[in-house]
């Protein structure tokens, strides 16, 4: 699972405008960084111009996931991540980041054609944070240890069923020892009746 591109784009008017972006494109090489870059702001400028606001929309593009939430104030937010990443994580950290900006700036500080980068600090932090997002989660992380426990808690109940069985066995050989020793003391007895001490 990868995070890869975390955005707060101005999409009142066309073209969509980048506002503020953090992007991890570490896992590809050094010469091709740069292409992916910019295919990202691309994509994700288009996937913004379509999000209406109050609209949240997932968009697949290849082994991409494009995460677009609209907001009314004239502005969505874009997160790029692989197929596998977790939509609800996802949803969850755009909220997040969509409302922090709209706290810290106005809609008059990029309502001008073309505004200025807006910087985020925290996006830098929250696509490293969230690059696992059982980690980052809470109900990811707490499914996740459900999910060990019950994994234990079957090897247990094997285990036991497996003892459960064992001490079957050892109940029927009880029993035929137990028919043994009474045929012994019935035949210690009857030899130990013949000699009487006296």
């Amino acid at each position: 699972m990868k995070l890869y591109y975390i955005g707060i784009l101005k999409n009142e008017s066309k073209p969509a405008y980048e506002l503020c972006v953090e992007k991890d494109l570490s896992s590809y090489s050094r010469f091709t960084r740069e292409n992916y870059g910019e295919f990202m702001s691309l994509f994700s400028k288009t996937v913004a111009e379509r999000t209406k606001p109050g609209q949240r929309q997932d968009v697949e593009e290849k082994s991409y996931t494009f995460h677009a939430y609209g907001r009314t104030e004239g502005v969505a937010g874009i997160i790029i991540t692989d197929a596998d990443y977790p939509a609800l994580v996802a949803h969850q950290l755009l909220s997040k980041v969509v409302d922090e900006f709209l706290s810290r700036y106005p809609r008059s500080s990029f309502s001008s054609p073309k505004p200025p980068t807006l910087p985020l600090p925290q996006l830098k932090e929250y696509i490293e944070k969230y690059q696992d997002p059982q980690q980052a989660d809470s109900i990811l992380k707490i499914q996740k240890e459900l999910d060990e426990t019950k994994i234990v808690l079957h090897k247990t109940i094997e285990s036991v069923l497996e003892r459960g069985e064992k001490i079957d066995s050892l109940v029927e050989k009880s029993d035929g020892l137990s028919a043994q020793s009474k045929m012994f003391y019935k035949q210690a007895k009857s030899q130990n009746s013949c000699c009487t001490i006296m």
